[in-house]
């Protein structure tokens, strides 16, 4: 049990005991129903315990039995309502405390006169003093600068929040741009040396060895991509990063490193969102790359399947993973672009040998 509801149970025992003391002590026009407005006096309190889980049940409940001790005969001030109509005023029901006080301020004398009061005069004197206007109203007024004091209080916690992650995401920016220039410069460097060996064997006349043309050609990629990388995060359209149009290229350049590997698209593409797209290019990018580089694989199949509402992207291998082996970076980093859209991925090997890493992004605008 939660402390609240602790000091909620505290509370509503301390109100049904105040209630009933003072009907024991006040008096009883009715001696017959004595134990009908005991009762009321006694449920009337208690039900504030649910005060916060179920505030307008508590206010019908309250006003239930504040009308029921009225009837037998109880002059007894209708506290429990007044606590239950500071709860349902702060936990947002307005409405329903108003018009709930309405009925009352209505109820009650109905109730005194059929009581036994002997006037209708008697019965609205009587009913002020049971339910005053005044203690009312500021049961009510408690509960609504409770309720803005809190919703401040929410507000003032949730722009912190967005500042604390718009600073962040503006140290991932520069990061990622300090990142750009230095691999820049040094994949530069690789690429130059590469073309200058590759200017040289031929010529010379010699052999180009197919590691050092694919040197090169992984240095321009690289290079590539850091450029559309950059300009991305610079808001520039120029050189719009890849997206699923440039996956069949991705295939063939695996091909070139001696892998068989196969596209297959199925279903009718309609306007897939540029982030789901470019998610979907280097999910297919850092799944090839890993079969390269860790899968001593000779086959891999990469799907894609345009589904009502969802993006299916699938790769599979018959490389040599286990069922130990230990999700890496690019996987991690795969994982971080899924969730970002609100998609699914699924990734580990396969019963009958290899990896596989599938992916199911959204693609409704909604």
């Amino acid at each position: 049990m939660s402390r609240a509801q602790v000091l909620d149970g505290v509370i509503a025992a301390g109100v049904a005991v105040a209630l009933v003391v003072a009907g024991v002590s006040g008096a009883h026009r009715i001696p017959e129903l004595d134990v009908l407005g005991y009762a009321a006096l006694a449920a009337g309190g208690l039900a504030l315990a649910a005060r916060r889980r179920a505030p307008i049940a508590v206010l019908a409940a309250t006003a239930v039995c504040a009308l029921a001790y009225q009837l037998a005969g109880f002059e007894v001030p209708v506290v429990a309502y007044l606590f239950a109509v500071y709860a349902a005023v702060r936990a947002g029901h307005r409405i329903a405390a108003v018009a709930a006080s309405v009925l009352m301020l209505a109820a009650i004398p109905l109730a005194l006169l059929a009581s036994g009061v002997a006037d209708t005069g008697a019965a609205f004197t009587q009913s002020r003093d049971v339910l005053q206007l005044a203690w009312l109203i500021a049961a009510g007024a408690a509960g609504e600068a409770l309720r803005q004091a809190e919703r401040r209080a929410d507000e003032a916690e949730r722009t912190r929040e967005e500042t604390a992650r718009r600073r962040a995401d503006e140290e991932r920016l520069h990061i990622a741009r300090e990142l750009h220039d230095s691999l820049t410069h040094q994949i530069s460097v690789i690429k130059v040396q590469a073309e200058v060996a590759v200017h040289l064997a031929r010529k010379r006349g010699e052999d180009v060895p197919d590691a050092l043309l694919a040197i090169r050609d992984a240095g321009r990629e690289a290079a590539r991509e850091l450029r559309a990388t950059l300009e991305a995060l610079r808001d520039d359209d120029k050189d719009p990063p890849r997206g699923l149009d440039d996956v069949p290229d991705l295939v063939r350049r695996a091909r070139t490193t001696g892998l068989d590997a196969r596209l297959t698209v199925e279903g009718r593409c309609d306007g897939v969102p540029a982030a789901v797209g470019r998610t979907a290019y280097r999910i297919v990018q850092e799944s090839l790359t890993n079969v390269a580089r860790h899968a001593a694989a000779a086959t891999a199949s990469v799907r894609i399947d345009h589904r009502p509402g969802t993006l299916v992207i699938r790769v599979d291998d018959d490389g040599q993973a286990t069922v130990d082996s230990a999700p890496g970076v690019g996987l991690t980093g795969m994982r971080e672009r899924v969730t970002a859209l609100g998609g699914r991925l699924q990734a580990g090997p396969r019963r009958e040998g290899g990896f596989s890493v599938q992916a199911e992004l959204p693609v409704d605008p909604a």
